[in-house]
């Protein structure tokens, strides 16, 4: 019987109750010359963050104990990692175990054992010699070159082994699968410092679109020089073509690139049709010290204000077309500001065109929680498979980044960030909830709105597919975001079974406890396969995950 004690990440074996416990019982012996070793408090740590295959051999979980041994030294002759049936080991090269510790007041490290077939019981036989002192052994996961990106190892115990001990058996805090992730894009890259703003999605071939900002001189907003890029995969995301510039301005009005550049991108796919098309933001000769965002006024003319842009390709990626202006059919002149989402847009089942957007309505007005709010998240549609377009009203005010789906009542839902959230850090922080059934004419507020999806204020992103559950095919909504409410960290993907109504911890799966920029973008790769596209810092990584794992124990 093994007594375990969860406190947040770290499990603590308690010694004085495992003493009294059958399968940690010591002999007692009163001769201090014969005593055996003891083994005192286990402490596991677990990292909770992706694989890299140049990061390849990072400590992933940390084994901390002390060992009293007064007259003996206690030998540690194997470990053994017990994974979830779950597990798949397809992309592992090999495990590694190394010890650090101090025994008798001397310092030693040395790697302990490394195994290349891993499998659900996987032992690493080695000898160590463990003196009074403190203890660490660190678990690390070594990489084949281009792993399988469906790897999936979660250790469901670990089990210590000695020669003149009791095996000592904990589990490690919570429940983390170890994936791999690429980095899609890395900061410096095709001579780009950084790269943000991800948008993904998926066309009727399964090629894989993705776009994003390409930041030539830094992690600066417009405006700067900054291009929209695009990579483009036709195995499921495992390999990507060359980054394709899709957009961009040039020296417009002959003024220098960082007075025209183009950014924040939403893409959608018609898969009615097969067109891509890809919106972003542009103004030609802004102040460049002042951002986009204050420097665009009321008016039409790019000089005046921001531009809404779009490219489209009907050749599934391969190519795309001069950039589409259509700010002049859908932004009121009095507005300072219209943009499109960012993230990703959708195709309804009429065939109507949907990509989320967000407009500002009064100069020099900040929105700040008690004052007069400016911005209003919305919806920017087509009926004619982009010919041409129109816009909704306000969702509501103070919001901004959205993402839009299609309900199963064929209702529209708009999931909003709210920059109310920068300050509001209670119970009714988190994402904002409209629906509409009249393409944004009128707005009413979900029941999760400001309740359900806590966010640090941040973009997010929203998904819908059907699956079939227990033998009936129902509507699932996938979400990501950065899931904490004071930071961009824990990146995690939810799933709602009941159109967004609730979101159940069950059905949740952590992929990234590290703080990064925290914008994200889902994808379905396939029926049974989610892909997503995050913002780590100046960098883009991708990763799948199987939707198995994320509504686990339903069929």
């Amino acid at each position: 019987m093994n007594i375990i004690r969860k406190i947040s990440d770290i499990k603590i074996v308690s010694l004085f109750l495992l003493l009294l416990t059958t399968s940690f019982q010591c002999k007692k012996n009163d001769n201090p010359v014969d005593a055996e070793p003891v083994i005192g408090q286990v402490e596991t740590i677990q990292q909770h963050i992706p694989l890299f295959s140049a990061r390849s051999g990072e400590d992933m979980i940390t084994v901390k104990f002390p060992v009293v041994a007064d007259n003996q030294p206690l030998v540690l002759n194997k470990v053994t990692i017990s994974f979830s049936v779950q597990s798949k080991f397809n992309g592992l090269s090999s495990l590694t175990i190394k010890y650090s510790g101090t025994s008798n007041g001397k310092h030693a490290s040395s790697v302990f054992a490394s195994a290349s077939a891993v499998s659900i019981e996987t032992a690493l036989a080695g000898s160590v010699e463990l003196g009074s002192g403190t203890h660490f052994l660190f678990l690390s996961f070594n990489l084949r070159n281009d792993p399988d990106l469906l790897t999936s190892c979660h250790v469901e115990k670990i089990k210590l082994s000695f020669k003149n001990h009791e095996d000592v058996i904990f589990t490690p805090s919570g429940k983390f699968y170890y994936r791999p992730a690429m980095l899609l894009r890395a900061a410096g890259q095709d001579k780009c410092d950084t790269y943000r703003i991800p948008g993904l999605i998926t066309t009727n071939r399964g090629t894989l679109i993705a776009v994003y900002d390409n930041r030539y001189n830094g992690s600066k907003d417009l405006q700067e020089d900054i291009d929209i890029g695009m990579s483009r995969s036709t195995d499921g995301g495992q390999t990507w073509a060359p980054m394709k510039v899709i957009m961009d301005m040039g020296e417009y009005g002959n003024r220098s690139r960082r007075l025209n550049g183009t950014g924040d991108p939403c893409v959608l796919y018609d898969y009615k049709t097969n067109t891509i098309w890809a919106a972003a933001l542009w103004m030609s000769g802004s102040n460049y010290d002042q951002a986009l965002w204050w420097a665009s006024r009321p008016g039409m003319k790019p000089e005046e204000t921001g531009q809404f842009l779009l490219v489209k390709s009907n050749d599934d990626g391969l190519s795309w077309s001069q950039p589409i202006n259509i700010t002049s059919q859908i932004k009121d002149p009095a507005w300072q500001l219209l943009l499109q989402g960012p993230g990703r847009g959708i195709t309804i089942k009429d065939g109507t065109l949907v990509f989320p957007a967000q407009f500002k309505t009064d100069l020099g007005t900040k929105a700040i929680d008690g004052g007069q709010y400016t911005c209003h998240s919305t919806i920017v549609y087509s009926k004619d498979a982009g010919k041409s377009w129109q816009i909704g009203t306000g969702a509501k005010s103070n919001t901004t980044e959205a993402q839009v789906v299609e309900l199963a009542d064929g209702s529209l839902m708009l999931n909003m960030r709210d920059d109310r959230n920068r300050a509001d850090k209670g119970e009714t922080n988190g994402r904002a909830v409209a629906t509409t059934t009249d393409f944004g004419k009128t707005w009413k507020t979900h029941s999760s709105s400001n309740s359900s999806l806590p966010e640090p204020n941040c973009m997010a992103s929203l998904i819908s597919t059907y699956m079939t559950i227990n033998g009936k095919t129902q509507q699932v909504l996938f979400f990501s975001n950065p899931n904490n409410k004071e930071a961009r960290s824990n990146m995690t993907i939810k799933a709602s079974l009941d159109g967004g109504v609730t979101w159940p911890d069950a059905y949740q799966v952590e992929l990234n406890s590290e703080t990064g920029y925290g914008y994200s973008c889902l994808t379905m790769v396939d029926a049974n396969t989610i892909g997503i596209l995050y913002e780590g810092i100046k960098e883009l990584v991708f990763q799948k995950v199987e939707v198995s794992e994320i509504l686990d124990g339903l069929k």
